[in-house]
């Protein structure tokens, strides 16, 4: 019999070690973060999985010989990445719980990571989309009939916290019941957020933010601009030119074509930040420029109307101020 209540939870923890029956990866044609961590284990200890690898809409699952704390591994294989996007990660979500179904009924505890937000997506967005899938499966009971707990595993404690904070809005409770007939015991405020993620997502407007990719600059990405983006209605997408190649650059230039606007975090004159912003010029995309001294801008933009900031806070109070009215 099919569980009567299947719990979502946002974990604190690194996934490698986190205990669960199935760690599910995505697969995306190549290789990137954890799915590539594990796989080198694999292959260090001996298990020639590398050649077996699924293609697009298929999957495999294999032992972990103890490389991970999860005793199974399942692969699903996915688009590459700069053709993965918020659609792609609520059909992955969704194509977890229907291999499982077929291959694992069995199965209690399965964890996930979050997908998008290491080349570019909106976090929020793909963190909707992939609670999304999780309920299209359950709508239609495509999922292990034993299932009690899918986690999405996070080892970043900011990110952790933003993401629970986001499950808790989209799905109060954190409960899903599983059925068609059961569907409507969720709120109707939580569906309707979540219809159109995926799908839908990529026609809403977005902004794209160039700036230096490191950890130092996050709070002021997510406190001081991403909050101020977000809250104007758009998506706030950035990406790291120097981390990826082939697609994932072609899809940043694709993102920035069709943004809203571009917003530009000058501090330290990052070569790549300049030449994204560059391009938007040169395709005639509205640009934001910000810096936190007039004194962190090169000669080729000194003449260019900038947001000096002081602290994170006065950024987000200048940014909401700009497209406030440039929205007008």
């Amino acid at each position: 019999m099919a569980t009567s209540v299947v719990r979502i939870q946002v974990e604190r923890a690194d996934v490698l070690e986190y205990e669960t029956d199935i760690l599910a990866l995505k697969f995306a044609q190549d290789l990137y973060g954890v799915d590539r961590e594990v796989v080198q284990r694999l292959e260090r200890h001996g298990s020639n999985v590398l050649g077996s690898l699924p293609d697009v809409g298929r999957a495999l699952i294999v032992p972990s010989s103890g490389v991970v704390k999860a005793p199974e591994i399942l692969f699903v294989g996915v688009q590459p990445l700069g053709r993965f996007s918020y659609a792609q990660i609520r059909q992955f979500a969704r194509n977890v719980m229907r291999e499982l179904a077929i291959s694992r009924p069995g199965a209690r505890y399965v964890a996930l990571t979050l997908h998008g937000r290491g080349f570019g997506l909106d976090e929020s967005e793909a963190f909707k989309a992939e609670v999304a899938g999780l309920l299209d499966a359950f709508d239609t009971e495509e999922y292990p009939l034993s299932l009690e707990y899918v986690a999405v595993v996070e080892n970043d404690a900011a990110t952790a916290k933003r993401l629970e904070e986001l499950l808790d809005e989209v799905l109060p409770g954190r409960c899903a019941i599983p059925g068609r007939s059961r569907a409507a015991n969720r709120s109707a405020e939580a569906r309707q957020k979540l219809t159109d993620v995926g799908e839908g997502s990529t026609a809403k407007p977005h902004v794209f933010v160039a700036m230096p990719f490191a950890s130092e600059f996050d709070d002021r990405f997510h406190y001081g601009i991403k909050g101020a983006v977000n809250a104007a209605g758009y998506l706030c997408e950035r990406a790291d030119l120097a981390s990826f190649t082939g697609d994932v650059i072609m899809w940043v230039r694709d993102r920035i074509d069709k943004a809203a606007l571009v917003v530009a975090d000058l501090s330290t004159a990052n070569p790549n930040v300049y030449l994204e912003v560059g391009y938007a010029w040169g395709k005639d995309v509205r640009t934001v420029l910000l810096a936190p001294s007039s004194t962190d801008l090169k000669f080729d933009v000194r003449g260019q109307r900038c947001l000096v900031f002081n602290s994170i806070r006065h950024l987000e109070e200048l940014l909401t101020k700009e497209l406030v009215g440039l929205k007008a």
